[in-house]
């Protein structure tokens, strides 16, 4: 079957209906799988164009897990493909300043928000040390707020598995956040 120019238009009107709105999620998700910005904008455009290719195959209310999905695999892919040619991918130290933009508070005095970056910067740090497995169902669940089932369907994972990683990630995260801070009261 042949798309008319008019049947092409309400798919990208629908694709940019269902899809566009979860473009934060989608980076963000990218982001932190993959740890610099400029990456997971790669990763998310990649996405997205894979996304919209198969769009027809799409069927449903929620595009959001769906996509996150397609972001997922598409990061395992870039990063399989870069494991066999052993680059690696360097950190970027500009990432914790698109972390706090929006954290002004009218009224809050400067060394509350001092704090507060800090201790968001020590949870960030600790959560890049966590293995892939585990923070992609913890930035999921925790920044996302998606729920075990959207989670299990994004990772193709049996709900359990993610309800465990969610607890070991937890434990490692607090673990990790507490060699942190041990480290900058004494350092």
């Amino acid at each position: 079957m042949i798309e008319t120019d008019s049947d092409a238009a309400q798919r990208s009107a629908r694709f940019q209906q269902m899809a566009l709105p979860h473009l934060d999620a989608a980076f963000n998700l990218a982001r932190w799988l993959c740890g610099n910005p400029n990456d997971a904008e790669d990763i998310v455009q990649d996405a997205y164009m894979r996304a919209f290719r198969y769009f027809d195959m799409f069927h449903g209310d929620n595009a959001r897990p769906w996509l996150l999905t397609i972001v997922r695999r598409t990061w395992y892919s870039e990063w399989q493909k870069r494991e066999m040619s052993r680059h690696s991918v360097e950190f970027d130290e500009n990432l914790d300043d698109a972390m706090f933009e929006g954290w002004s508070e009218p009224h809050a005095d400067p060394e509350t928000l001092m704090m507060r970056d800090q201790d968001a910067r020590l949870v960030h740090e600790a959560l890049e040390q966590l293995p892939a497995e585990y923070r992609e169902v913890m930035v999921l669940r925790e920044l996302e707020e998606l729920s075990y089932r959207e989670i299990a369907t994004i990772a193709d994972l049996p709900v359990g598995t993610v309800m465990s990683r969610l607890a070991r990630g937890r434990r490692r995260l607090a673990a990790a956040l507490a060699s942190l801070q041990a480290r900058a009261v004494g350092g």
